[in-house]
């Protein structure tokens, strides 16, 4: 068990509890934001869009538009404390100021993934209870579509949600007075879902406090201070893209350049254009600009880090990374935990290749056995995380198993290694049961990203009448001198031991993935019923 106990610093210098003074009806999440506009009103909180297209906005300004926001909130739509506000879109300045504006009003602020298809949307969106739900020009078919779905839908009492432009949010007036209510610090102002229909949906709810709390370990990982400047890529409808940088740079006064998706030519575009000093990538946007042809000859000198999340980098990305003069960092973290609670800072990812990092300052990690005992150092067990950035609870499920006393139960298996840092070997879920062994996907995957010839990897197993099951390695080859089936078997030979070696070999052009990057198993174990054999080779145990 590992337990921080002393206070991150905020940016500032001053500790949170102290800096904070709020006024009367603001929070310490809202008040973060109206101190900056106080403080430093003219200075850069957002530029939105790519290149010199890119809209700006001071704190002063961002500021006011959360106040019409608010008032719109309330006056217009007659938000209540505790509704639900869903937003669908692409990144953009106003979904910022609508999940202030929510926190200003005691509503809790939905993001929509857009990438989900409408059936996946309209069940989260009805079992969110959502009031209203905002959108931008590109989903606009979309929201629609739910709205006459949830109107088609028999099942449920609740009305169907009003459809809003969001970009009618640009032009609403300044209401005042204003008749807001009195919101405590730690109301619930962030519901994130993490499934859509596969399953019932899991919205993991989160506070105001949380948020600030999770603020304070975004911090501490990236030793953010009020003049960094902030390339965010990843969309916001996932916590890793909304709170691991983007919104802790807003509440310490840093900058953001917000793009409405990522794009790898105008990342290194930007990053040569505005001089951004951090930026959060996953390894396939990673993989992305390193071959990109202008990934040599960009000027990305202002890069003072760039953290990763999502999954374990390879090594050779973080080669790549260093060669550039880029340290790199690593997150981890889940919907549920806020999602900063372990990394690794600047440069530590290449001294401790694997690892995803030790407890942030604040967080307290334990390694669980099935029966729920700590189990010993190098050992194996499951991460439980306690932490004030860690949700609430799960919507309309607050007694859900994998949140229990506290504790978030993640369901990611680890090992805390001799150099005090956790190495996540894979899901429980996924393990592999072969004869009897415990084989974890996640040992072979990182095997498999220092195989030559190897772009991507990806290890699950399958049904097997002797050995019970059998891992099945998945592989996207290099277009040039690609690995085949042979090579990967003998390369992964002498890295494992025998008995975790994959049964088969199947080679793909591409591996299916969430938004973030990571692989999703499910489905890859759909597309491996249809491979033909020809992709396939066996080798004996």
């Amino acid at each position: 068990m590992q337990w921080f106990s002393e206070s991150a610093r905020s940016p500032g210098g001053d500790y949170l509890a102290v800096s904070l003074v709020t006024e009367k009806k603001l929070t310490p999440f809202v008040e973060a934001l109206a101190r900056h506009a106080r403080a430093t009103p003219k200075r850069l909180a957002l530029r939105c869009g790519f290149g010199d297209e890119a809209l700006t906005t001071d704190y002063a300004a961002l500021w006011r538009r959360v106040e019409r926001v608010g008032g719109h909130l309330r006056e217009t739509w007659r938000i209540a404390p505790g509704d639900r506000v869903a937003c669908l879109g692409l990144n953009d300045e106003l979904q910022l100021a609508l999940l202030f504006a929510c926190a200003r009003a005691g509503a809790i602020f939905l993001p929509l993934n857009f990438r989900l298809a409408v059936p996946e949307l309209a069940a989260i969106v009805r079992h969110a209870g959502v009031r209203v739900l905002w959108f931008d020009a590109v989903h606009r078919d979309a929201a629609r579509q739910i709205r006459d779905l949830l109107e088609q839908d028999a099942i449920t009492d609740l009305p169907p949600p009003a459809i809003a432009p969001i970009d009618g949010l640009i032009a609403v007036p300044s209401v005042k007075p204003v008749n807001y209510p009195d919101v405590s610090a730690d109301a619930p102002v962030l519901l994130a879902y993490t499934s859509g229909t596969t399953g019932e949906p899991k919205g993991a709810l989160h506070t105001q406090a949380g948020l600030l709390a999770n603020a304070e370990a975004s911090w501490w990982s990236h030793d953010m201070r009020a003049d960094d400047h902030i390339l965010s890529t990843l969309p916001m409808f996932h916590v890793g893209g909304l709170c691991i940088q983007t919104l802790p740079a807003l509440l310490c006064g840093a900058s953001v350049t917000l793009h409405p998706r990522f794009d790898p030519a105008a990342w290194l575009a930007d990053v040569a254009r505005h001089r951004p000093t951090l930026s959060l990538m996953v390894p396939a946007t990673m993989r992305a600009v390193q071959t990109h042809p202008a990934w040599g000859s960009s000027d990305l000198s202002s890069l003072r880090g760039v953290m990763a999340g999502s999954s374990v980098v390879p090594m050779s990305a973080i080669d790549a990374f260093h060669a550039r003069g880029i340290p790199l960092g690593q997150v981890y973290g889940a919907t549920e935990t806020g999602p900063v609670s372990i990394a690794l800072r600047f440069g530590e990812a290449k001294a401790h290749p694997g690892a995803v990092g030790r407890a942030c300052p604040g967080v307290e990690v334990r390694l669980v056995d099935p029966a729920g005992q700590d189990v010993s150092p190098g050992d194996v067990g499951e991460i439980l995380v306690r932490a004030p950035n860690v949700m609430r609870e799960y919507w309309r499920a607050p007694s859900h198993v994998s949140f229990a006393e506290g504790w978030f139960h993640s369901g990611d298996l680890a090992r805390l290694r001799v150099d005090g840092c956790f190495e996540v070997v894979g899901r429980s879920k996924d393990m592999i049961i072969s004869g009897g062994e415990n084989i974890y996907p996640a040992e072979i995957e990182n095997a498999l990203v220092d195989c030559p010839g190897v772009l991507e990897a990806s290890v699950v197993g399958v049904p097997d009448e002797r050995w019970g099951e059998v891992p099945v390695a998945v592989v996207v080859a290099t277009p040039q001198a690609g690995a085949t089936q042979t090579s990967v078997l003998d390369f992964l030979g002498t890295r494992i031991a025998r008995f975790k070696l994959p049964r088969r070999v199947v080679i793909f052009e591409s591996l299916p993935k969430s938004a973030l990057g990571k692989v999703q198993k499910p489905i890859l174990i759909e597309w491996l019923s249809d491979a033909p054999n020809s992709q396939m080779t066996t080798k004996s145990r």
